[in-house]
């Protein structure tokens, strides 16, 4: 149900109007005055400003503020996915922020599913939804891919072969950029047919999507399902899409932003407004204070950079793979991201023909000096695979060539 306090904020705004609704602090009991940030300007990397938040902005800063997020900051995240995705506002979603967007992930799938309510999960999957959708009780309907994405004909075969009487999945999570764990990019081929399923099994799309603006691939940039919804003309109110500023801007400041209907929205707020009140208005307020000096433009000149600078890593990595596991190992280059998944060469054990690299990984290649994360973590009933993922994003050339010749002699010592 609605906050009785938080339902009422917006009539604050009355003009003449004197409010004793909330227990907010008086600002004047507050010591902080002002926050300065010294940031990169997108256009000279060479040149650092100096970006101050003070007076109202700062007051607003260190207040309680709105539940779906300051104002301004989610009216320039709608000006973003207009500007990239082609959405106007008179389409009947809008942007409500989160602390982060694993934050607002957990809400919407508390606010959409019910226990034993049917939900399809790509698997491999992001392992930090599996908790998500375990702690509802909900029954998980694997669909495999590939490296080229999401199975779409896969997805077909299971919708059309659903049991009869058995109410169909409500939602789909997948993650269509640079997949944690997999590095898969899906096309829009595989794309346009997952939409017209859902559109078919009346089924919600979660398109998480981290890793958009970390696509540093050679082809055409795939067409969001935000974007997708709107260009056939066939309807909208299908997606909710889910971004981040933490691979970014900054991991740490928590600030992601859903896009959706309207109503579904408004769902998931309720939950914040229960369980935080809100993002926080201080990293809030920073936020904004950047991105209103560096401006759409700004920011995807910005976001071109760290795309580019994420494909010279992967380039690297992929040289010291190329170096210490040909023939131990497969795998298939991605077009975004910041994750190779390979397959290693393992005898089998009894429940794995193609072998098992849970053991090999958290026990053997930690005792000789790599962490990496074994294919198990990332499949929601933890079945026995010989797949592994193996972040690229923080080593150096040096580190890549160390990391990966000592996984390679603990594969050789199976």
């Amino acid at each position: 149900m609605p906050s009785a306090i938080r339902g009422l904020f917006p009539l604050e705004l009355t003009p003449g109007l004197l409010s004793m609704l909330a227990g907010k602090p008086n600002p004047e009991a507050f010591p902080i005055n002002s926050i300065s940030v010294n940031v990169q300007d997108p256009w000279d990397t060479s040149k650092n400003v100096d970006l101050k938040v003070e007076g109202n902005d700062m007051a607003e800063a260190l207040q309680y503020g709105a539940t779906a997020g300051m104002p301004r900051l989610a009216a320039w995240f709608e000006e973003l996915q207009q500007e990239v995705h082609g959405r106007g506002k008179d389409e009947g979603w809008r942007v409500s922020v989160g602390s982060g967007s694993q934050d607002l992930l957990y809400k919407a799938f508390l606010a959409l599913l019910n226990p034993e309510d049917s939900c399809l999960i790509e698997a491999p999957v992001y392992a930090g939804v599996i908790p998500m959708i375990d702690s509802i009780k909900c029954n998980i309907v694997e669909v495999p891919t590939d490296y080229e994405g999401i199975s779409s004909s896969s997805l077909r075969e299971i919708l059309e072969s659903w049991p009869a009487g058995k109410p169909y999945p409500k939602v789909l999570y997948t993650v269509p950029y640079g997949c944690n764990p997999t590095g898969a990019t899906a096309p829009d081929s595989r794309r346009r047919e997952v939409l017209a399923l859902a559109r078919k099994y009346h089924f919600l799309i979660m398109e998480d999507d981290p890793y958009f603006y970390l696509y540093f691939g050679t082809a055409t940039r795939p067409t969001s399902y935000f974007a997708m919804e709107k260009q056939d003309g066939q309807g909208t109110g299908h997606v909710i899409r889910f971004d981040s500023l933490s691979k970014i801007l900054s991991s740490g400041l928590r600030i992601g932003w859903a896009s959706g209907p309207k109503v579904l929205l408004d769902a998931f707020d309720l939950h914040t407004s229960t369980a935080n009140l809100q993002p926080s208005s201080t990293t809030q307020a920073i936020t904004y204070a950047y991105l209103k000096y560096i401006g759409l433009d700004g920011f995807l000149k910005h976001t071109e950079r760290v795309s580019q600078f994420y494909g010279a890593k992967a380039a690297v990595f992929e040289r010291a793979m190329q170096k210490h596991l040909s023939g131990l190992a497969t795998w298939a280059y991605p077009n975004a991201g910041m994750f190779f998944w390979f397959k290693l060469k393992l005898p089998p054990v009894h429940n794995a023909p193609e072998g098992d690299s849970n053991v090999l990984i958290a026990e053997k290649a930690f005792r000789n000096g790599v962490l990496a994360l074994p294919g198990t973590s990332f499949f929601p009933k933890a079945q026995p695979t010989p797949y592994v993922r193996a972040a690229f994003s923080l080593l150096s050339e040096d580190d890549a060539d160390e990391a990966l010749r000592r996984l390679a002699e603990t594969v050789r010592q199976e």
